[in-house]
């Protein structure tokens, strides 16, 4: 094959000529009629975010989980001799990356059913479980990062992470627990 711009001659791997620089044009082979047609990628109709699929739980779970990722980037632990401060974030605490997960995963989640409502009815469990079972695992974890200071002070973070912490799993907490008093 040969270049279209200068006529050099050209290998078969060469995107471009190697003398003038000019693009190489590749054949396409046309399609066969014996190739099937492609299946489509996926099932699930396309996405279109809508806020109001969300119940008014949902959107202060989410805030809520929202603030959490945010503050366990904020300074959590500090300690200060005369004039030096030296404060750490949440994440000091490895395990902490689990309620950084969990946020992620919750955002995503709920980011998802506001576009695809489909994915309600994906999820192996129920709504309302799972995001109780991700808001009860992040209080939890955050409580116990709020008490193992390891001799430092709380800052500013550790309020902020354990108040969105609790304000995350009431709303879902209190609604399980109504469903439950309701059937007994």
């Amino acid at each position: 094959m040969n270049c279209s711009s200068c006529g050099r001659e050209l290998s078969a791997s060469d995107v471009s000529c190697p003398n003038c620089g000019q693009a190489v044009a590749t054949a396409t082979p046309p399609p066969t009629a014996a190739a099937p047609a492609a299946a489509p990628a996926s099932s699930l109709p396309p996405f279109k975010f809508d806020r109001t699929r969300w119940s008014p739980t949902d959107l202060v779970s989410g805030v809520a989980s929202l603030v959490l990722f945010i503050s366990l980037f904020l300074a959590w632990y500090g300690v200060s001799i005369g004039p030096i401060s030296v404060t750490g974030d949440a994440l000091v605490h490895g395990y902490m990356y689990i309620p950084l997960i969990l946020c992620l995963v919750e955002l995503a989640y709920l980011v998802g059913i506001a576009g695809m409502p489909e994915l309600r009815s994906r999820l192996p469990v129920p709504h309302e479980m799972f995001l109780t079972v991700i808001n009860i695992i992040n209080l939890v974890m955050v409580v116990i990062g709020f008490l193992d200071k390891s001799g430092a002070g709380w800052r500013f973070g550790a309020f902020i992470g354990l108040i969105a912490a609790i304000v995350a799993a009431a709303p879902k907490l209190a609604l399980s627990l109504s469903a439950r008093v309701r059937k007994s």
